[in-house]
């Protein structure tokens, strides 16, 4: 009886120190996380210079969808940021005026608000310089900003809108109050309460073990280095090929980065972007060729990270990217204002 006691009693023990052990571990593996990310917050950020009014907001969420903005009159910021399609357009390169392709994939308006700049090479350091880019830019909505004011200004509504919108302006139908007012809209776009928010916010168990295991590989072998913060990557430019240059399929040309600053350095830099929702956002890398997230992370191992990863590694790490995907916006379409006589034609010159 003794005996039976005390092997009871040390297998107890033994027990309660592998349990001890492991939930040490996974304190250990929470605190870490906590120091590399950030989870995405409940409320969309304050915008310097740009108060959020609802109805500011509002207007921006119409001219966001509005298609009138494009010289053709069929392209609108959502098209290749679909808000329905985790904030990015399915397709390799976005097609634009004319089906013209362009020459980058479309990267996810989603929580990009909380980049350090905006495009794959940074060339605009807000929402509201990025809105403007897409409207001039002849492969995209080949529009110009006079012509933008003249559509606007030829619907009453509009006219009103921007009058609530900007109170204290005597003409506030402008270009540039059209980017700010997209800009406070696309602020609104984030996606809080993933999984892995849940567990950055300190509930251990809102990652399930594979999860974890992908976690601890991603911090592990260096995949943090360019996809930390609370976005999971868009606070920094890192050269793609540290250790060895992808397929010039991958790299299609692109100098990246040094199209802006002409940087020696900045060669084949871009922006690294950010992985939160990555499952919903296919297809990857500027050039859009890798479809499959799990390629996505083996090119990356293999000209960023020369970690060796075997493929059940890299099986983990997908799922722990998968963990990342939140709650996503849900967005009323709006229902935009009649045209008048004088809003101008659609036109695909």
């Amino acid at each position: 009886m003794k005996k039976t006691y005390l092997v009871a009693l040390v297998f107890a023990l033994s027990c309660s120190s592998v349990a001890g052990y492991a939930a040490e571990k996974e304190d250990s593996l929470l605190k870490d996380a906590q120091a590399a990310f950030r989870p995405i917050p409940d409320k969309a950020p304050v915008i310097k210079n740009n108060e959020a009014t609802q109805d500011k907001i509002e207007l921006g969420k119409m001219l966001y969808f509005e298609p009138r903005l494009s010289k053709s009159s069929l392209i609108s910021c959502n098209t290749c940021h679909n808000v329905g399609l985790g904030g990015a357009d399915y397709q390799q390169t976005s097609t634009g005026h004319g089906w013209k392709r362009g020459p980058r994939n479309a990267p996810t308006v989603l929580n990009s608000v909380f980049n350090l700049a905006q495009f794959w090479d940074g060339r605009a350091m807000d929402l509201a310089e990025q809105a403007k880019g897409p409207i001039q830019a002849g492969v995209e909505m080949n529009n110009t900003p006079e012509s933008v004011v003249k559509t606007l200004t030829s619907m009453p509504e509009y006219v009103a809108l921007f009058k609530k919108a900007f109170p204290s302006q005597d003409n506030p139908v402008t270009f540039d109050n059209m980017a700010k007012a997209i800009e406070v809209f696309e602020a609104t776009l984030i996606t809080p309460d993933s999984k892995f928010d849940l567990f950055l916010k300190g509930n251990a168990q809102a990652l399930n073990q594979e999860e974890k295991e992908g976690l601890k590989l991603f911090m592990q072998h260096g995949c943090v280095s360019c996809h930390s913060g609370i976005n999971m990557g868009g606070d920094g430019y890192y050269e793609l090929g540290v250790v060895k240059k992808p397929s010039d399929a991958i790299l299609a040309g692109d100098k990246g980065r040094y199209t802006v600053t002409q940087t020696k350095n900045d060669e084949f830099s871009f922006k690294s972007p950010s992985l939160r929702n990555i499952e919903l956002t296919p297809p990857y890398f500027h050039s859009g060729v890798i479809w499959d997230l799990e390629e996505a992370v083996s090119v990356m191992n293999d000209s960023q990270l020369g970690a060796d990863l075997k493929a059940g590694d890299i099986g983990k790490i997908v799922v722990f990217l998968k963990a990342t995907t939140g709650k996503q916006p849900q967005v009323l379409h709006p229902i935009l204002p009649a045209p008048t006589n004088t809003t101008p034609k659609p036109s695909l010159d």
